[in-house]
């Protein structure tokens, strides 16, 4: 018997030897061999070229400028559905920050979904850290984009975080923002969520100009309400703007998202019955919707499904930003993870499922937009009468009725929103429509506002 050192990767193994009847085993062989076929060695230079790549070309990337505000003091996490426009949000920070003179060499900008970078894994994040210093001694900024791609990604941005470094970091899917993850990131980060255009970021995006009194002025009225019948059919994905074959480019999205975030990530086998139960979804948006009422729609088309399936895979739906989901606040407890409202983050998405069906995209706009000011602070209202929006600490009520001139309808509206607002001692009311407006209202002592989405969402 004897002992020797074998090197793999210039690491040191010891192998043990034992030589008998001609025959030589050695223990590690099999593990070698294993190394060698899965091993990744991060080159450096690689890294290095790709950060002087991508430093040099993002200061000239043309942008349309986002309203966000960012605390130089805090580092960041920007999460949202794809396409959404988080990366471009990390090159309009790089520039801002550029322009206001920081170093252009402390900008370490790395994109997870480069193919070169295809097998990285946490254990190897250290060398973007080594390879920026190999070029530089100014102390680095880092942008990590889609790092949810790097399983265990959230302890080196803790790392980072503990040692003083200034960090953004942008992921596709809501796992970043489970509990394991907010407890690893302990509060050094703070999230910020990132959505497709709103209406007047589109508009802007798109060149569009306002001119002086533009609430008066009809022609200018006409050419707006243009721009909204697209937004309203095509969402505001930002790629979309410029694109001709819009219902195509968003197929190909969704097929993304399904196959990629969530049929991949979650290995689901019955496809089919997600691609169900997410039309049900659609066309369901303006009721709260059960586990049990969605498990038996779907069972009416000849599949079967279970209860605690619907839950898991509406949970999958969320996790990767297709939906979102708002709870009746007067419900009890039990009720209102049981039978919620389910919304699309953008009306381009829903848009896919539904024919002929203005009313649900009207009020899963009405809903986005909501989403994107007041965040959680979000519900609906249901018992004995039926409020469509109730934001409790901003102390507002919000109907959406497609049209409002019948006097049914108009009644019935009205007549919601009083009862809630004395139910609820709420002040602010508003009904949206699609292009009806009128006067304000004054009913048993309330005002109401009645106004269109477009206008809505532009002034509010």
């Amino acid at each position: 018997m004897f002992l020797c050192i074998a090197l793999h990767k210039n690491i040191p193994i010891l192998c043990i030897l034992i030589h008998k009847n001609t025959v030589v085993l050695c223990i590690v062989l099999h593990i070698l061999l294993y190394l060698h076929q899965n091993s990744f060695v991060m080159d450096l230079d690689l890294i290095k070229h790709i950060i002087v790549t991508n430093r040099n070309s993002v200061c000239n990337i043309k942008l349309v400028k986002r309203n966000f505000d960012f605390d130089n003091s805090l580092n960041y996490v920007l999460v949202g559905v794809r396409q959404a426009g988080k990366s471009f949000l990390l090159y309009q920070i790089i520039q801002e920050i550029v322009s206001q003179g920081v170093d252009i060499k402390s900008i370490v900008l790395i994109n997870f979904d480069d193919e070169r970078l295809a097998e990285i894994t946490a254990q190897d994040l250290n060398s973007i850290i080594e390879a920026h210093y190999q070029m530089t001694d100014v102390k680095p900024i880092f942008f990590l984009d889609e790092i949810q791609n790097v399983k265990y990604w959230e302890k080196f941005a803790r790392r980072l975080a503990n040692e003083k470094y200034h960090v953004f970091v942008t992921g596709s899917n809501a796992k970043m923002l489970s509990n394991e993850v907010a407890t690893t990131l302990g509060g050094r980060y703070l999230q910020k969520f990132i959505y497709p255009y709103s209406f007047s970021e589109y508009l802007n995006a798109i060149n569009f100009k306002f001119i002086d009194s533009w609430q008066y002025d009809n022609i200018f009225l006409s050419k707006l309400k243009r721009e909204f019948q697209s937004y309203f059919y095509f969402g505001g994905f930002p790629e979309l703007v410029n694109t001709n074959l819009k219902r195509e480019w968003l197929s190909g999205l969704f097929q993304k998202i399904f196959l990629g975030d969530i049929i991949s990530r979650y290995h689901i086998k019955n496809d089919d019955i997600l691609k169900i139960l997410l039309k049900k979804l659609a066309e369901s948006t303006m009721q709260p919707t059960s586990y049990s009422r969605l498990a038996n729609l779907i069972t009416s088309t000849g599949r079967k499904i279970q209860t605690n399936t619907i839950i898991d895979y509406l949970k999958f739906s969320e996790d990767s930003w297709l939906i979102f989901s708002i709870q009746n606040f007067c419900a009890k407890l039990s009720e209102r993870e049981s039978s919620k409202k389910y919304y699309f983050r953008d009306n381009g998405i829903i848009n896919l499922f539904l024919f002929n069906s203005d009313t649900i995209l009207l009020e899963n706009l009405v809903a986005i937009h909501l989403k994107r000011l007041y965040n959680d602070d979000l519900y609906f209202f249901r018992q004995n009468i039926e409020i469509d929006f109730y934001l409790p600490e901003n102390g507002k009520l919000i109907q959406v009725s497609y049209k409002i001139q019948d006097d049914k309808t108009f009644n019935r509206e009205i007549m919601a929103l009083i009862k809630g607002a004395k139910f609820l001692n709420v002040n602010d009311l508003t009904i949206i429509t699609y292009d009806d407006e009128q006067q304000i209202i004054q009913h048993d002592n309330y005002t109401i506002k009645i106004l269109p989405y477009w206008k809505f969402c532009l002034i509010n």
